[in-house]
């Protein structure tokens, strides 16, 4: 039998059942929707997550911090330092402490992929920060560079270069300017604006007797971040030698970087696929290492498990309709005995005979998943819109960024769901096409 005989045949055999075909078809069509629809709200939500992460901090930056772990890291920068419970002298827990140190900076920056190790610190210290009558409390990080682009920060104004006696502040950090002599009831004071102007920086220690010192120094705003809504949005950077002179100043000592090191050092990756594995060479070299990446990767793979989850339920809709399609093979055999007999009283084969009937069983679950991906992009649309509107809405209450999507629906999914369907309905009618296949001609034709 010719091919094109064949499928003609085919559609011929399911144009004369047409309702029978249609209620079959209809099971296919709720289970390959339902397949489409949960698999895209699971692509949707896990699109939303990792952009939501995005805004948080660059995927190809590692953070590096000393490790304080009980044990002995490779290379340079490990010192032990001993504990007594009693603050006394010796007979404590011995420690091994990894600092990340001068040395540590350049054994990490050796790494293949690494394209920048940056050391930074914080102030060790309470700081004041005043402009004219606001003040504010303040965090400072010093970073080891001049340029903070290098990080990929922004100038929203002004520069994002590290200047001796300058500061660059993040777009919110005039938000924690206030008045403290505001009377209850008063107007709040408006935000004020710091780029290009003179901020007065006190830092503020205690000696032995509980005697307050205090230091004044003055800090011009060179510059201000660009949004990011990440860190940034509320740091204030300044020059790693001009923090680390602060720190002196608050400890009473002079730090020696090669031995006692840095809080922390950012490394800048080459790109995002780089990110884990350089993190666990650092994390080799005795280093504790974290990186954003760690955490996309933790969400993917959370919803990558409620996609499978959400396709085995739609996959249960589309069992029962494999035994719906099954049902209706069978008693399509029974219907029509004698016609398989007089095909094969008049040549045709086996083959051709399975050939048929798996040739509808297919044609049903392709028509069903036809109509199953049609009613599934459909309705993930009408839910995508539904769902951004509300989660837009939750966002500019909760001052987030709006989700772009919630179901999102990639070409693969489709083809897939309809070759689906349509491997459904071969595998449905495989036992009743074998068994129409090996019916006796001569029994077929007698059979009433």
């Amino acid at each position: 039998m010719r091919f094109l005989d064949l499928v003609r045949l085919i559609f011929e055999n399911l144009g004369r059942r047409k309702g029978r075909v249609a209620m079959t078809a209809i099971g296919v069509v709720i289970g390959t929707a339902a397949v489409v629809v949960l698999v895209s709200l699971g692509i949707g939500l896990q699109r939303s997550a990792t952009e939501q992460l995005y805004g948080i901090n660059d995927l190809t930056q590692i953070q590096v911090m000393p490790n304080y772990q009980d044990m002995v890291g490779p290379g340079m920068g490990s010192v032990k330092v001993e504990i007594s419970p009693g603050g006394g002298g010796g007979g404590g827990l011995q420690q091994n402490v990894k600092y990340v140190t001068d040395d540590s900076l350049a054994e990490i920056a050796a790494i293949p992929g690494v394209t920048a190790v940056i050391p930074r610190d914080y102030i060790q210290g309470q700081v004041m920060l005043f402009y004219n009558r606001l003040e504010s409390y303040a965090g400072i990080t010093g970073m080891g560079i001049d340029d903070l682009s290098i990080l990929g920060m922004e100038a929203q104004t002004g520069t994002v270069m590290l200047e001796k006696g300058a500061i660059v502040i993040g777009v919110m950090v005039p938000r924690n300017f206030y008045d403290p002599k505001a009377r209850p009831g008063q107007i709040p004071t408006a935000f004020p604006e710091l780029y290009n102007q003179k901020l007065k920086m006190v830092l503020i220690k205690y000696d032995q007797n509980g005697n307050e010192i205090r230091k004044n120094l003055n800090m011009r705003v060179a510059g201000v971040i660009k949004e990011s809504r990440g860190e940034s949005d509320w740091s204030i950077y300044m020059r790693l030698d001009e923090l680390t002179a602060i720190n002196e100043w608050f400890l009473g000592k002079r730090i020696n970087r090669r031995r006692e090191g840095y809080n922390m050092a950012t490394v800048q990756a080459a790109s995002v696929d780089q990110v884990l594995g350089i993190a666990d060479q650092i994390k080799a070299l005795g280093y504790q290492a974290s990186t954003m990446q760690e955490f996309v990767q933790g969400i993917n793979s959370f919803y990558i498990i409620l996609q499978v989850v959400f396709g085995g339920v739609g996959a249960i809709a589309l069992l029962v309709a494999a035994i719906g399609i099954a049902n209706t093979m069978t008693m399509a055999i029974l219907e029509r005995t004698r016609e398989i007999g007089l095909m094969k009283a008049v040549g045709a084969t086996n083959r051709d005979v399975l050939s048929v009937f798996l040739g509808e069983a297919a044609g049903i679950g392709l028509v069903g998943g036809l109509g199953g991906v049609l009613l599934g992009w459909s309705a993930g649309q009408v839910i995508n819109v539904l769902a951004v509107a509300y989660l837009a809405n939750q966002a500019a209450q909760q001052g987030g960024p709006p989700p772009s999507s919630a179901v999102v629906t990639p070409l693969w999914l489709p083809i897939f769901a309809l070759v689906f369907a349509t491997l459904i309905g071969v595998v449905s009618g495989l036992y009743p096409a074998l068994r129409a296949a090996t019916l006796v001609p001569v029994n077929a034709l007698k059979y009433e």
